[in-house]
């Protein structure tokens, strides 16, 4: 890691600046998040869903899917209502274990949900592509650190240990 600066006034206008950009990139994506959403018809959070259950490689309890998303186990039953309304998710008995049920995704949905994501994507490829191997592993340790910080933060917020 690189040595922080001394300087107090600059690194207070470098702080100002981050704070700055920080707020317009998460509203942008939650904007993005949005209108991509919309575009298929489904909720921001069932979007982020479909997202993460692609992650987990194959299918999951609904309680997974709390875990997953943060939401009670009643949402999340909710969202994959939805999901399997708009034919992305089905639910099926687990082979090894006739209680449980799990959540599926269908592939020729969930290939189409890549093909929209890879469209999307692209501009980011390219984008990315113009940063240095170190820019791109200080972004990727940056973006893994974000996401079990917000894990965090919205476990404190849910259980109302977040003052304001």
């Amino acid at each position: 890691m690189t040595q922080k600066n001394p300087d107090g006034a600059a690194r207070g206008r470098l702080m100002g600046e981050l704070s700055t950009a920080s707020r317009r990139y998460m509203a942008s994506y939650a904007l993005f998040n949005q209108a991509l959403a919309d575009h298929l018809g489904l909720h921001p959070t069932d979007l982020q869903c479909l997202n993460l259950l692609d992650l987990e490689g194959g299918p999951v309890t609904t309680g997974r899917i709390a875990e997953l998303t943060g939401l009670t186990t009643g949402s999340a039953t909710r969202l994959v209502d939805r999901l399997e309304r708009a034919g992305y998710v089905t639910r099926e008995r687990d082979t090894h274990d006739r209680r449980r049920v799990l959540v599926a995704c269908v592939p020729e949905r969930m290939a189409e949900f890549g093909a929209l994501w890879a469209r999307a994507g692209a501009a980011w490829a390219s984008m990315i592509d113009s940063y240095a191997d170190e820019e791109i592993a200080l972004l990727t340790a940056h973006m893994q650190r974000t996401v079990e910080l917000s894990a965090a933060q919205v476990e404190q917020l849910r259980a109302g240990d977040f003052d304001a």
